[in-house]
């Protein structure tokens, strides 16, 4: 079974793929709210990536470059991804969707920030991640996990 992610173009056809999603996953993690404030008709400058079953999107993820002046996580300060909203329908999880979409994240170079969401630290360090030193100014109530390309390390 083919696995290819695909970035997701800004329209109508994905605004009404997201909503299936809305219905299954929990509503503060659902995309669709960010989806409509971006509405630029098929901005190919979408941060929205996902995988397609025949004509049906069956999972997703977003992935936000944030510039290095705000890099507060890795050493050297750089450029990085915060991945949010990993979401995989419940028909297809357990086969590896999710898993397809963060290692093309990992697959882009950069380093990597995310939040451990729904008791998912289990999936997050089997991906690679792992948690840091909490720190109140910084992570405000988060759970950050992050991911380190070669030449990268953490912040201390």
């Amino acid at each position: 079974m083919n696995k290819e992610v695909r970035r997701l173009l800004i329209n109508y056809k994905t605004l009404e793929d997201f909503q299936k999603f809305r219905e299954f996953g929990l509503e503060e993690l659902s995309m669709l709210e960010d989806l409509q404030t971006n509405i630029v008709e098929n901005d190919s400058n979408s941060p929205f990536y996902g995988i397609y079953e025949g004509e049906t999107l069956v999972a997703r993820i977003s992935l936000y470059k944030i510039d290095g002046k705000y890099d507060r996580y890795f050493e050297p300060s750089q450029s990085y991804f915060e991945l949010w909203k990993l979401e995989v329908l419940p028909d297809y999880r357990g086969q590896d969707y999710g898993t397809a979409l963060v290692n093309y994240a990992k697959s882009l170079g950069l380093p990597i920030k995310t939040n451990s969401r729904c008791r998912a630290d289990e999936f997050w360090t089997k991906m690679g991640f792992s948690p840091v030193k909490y720190n109140l100014m910084r992570d405000r109530g988060e759970n950050p996990y992050i991911w380190l390309p070669e030449g990268v390390s953490a912040q201390e």
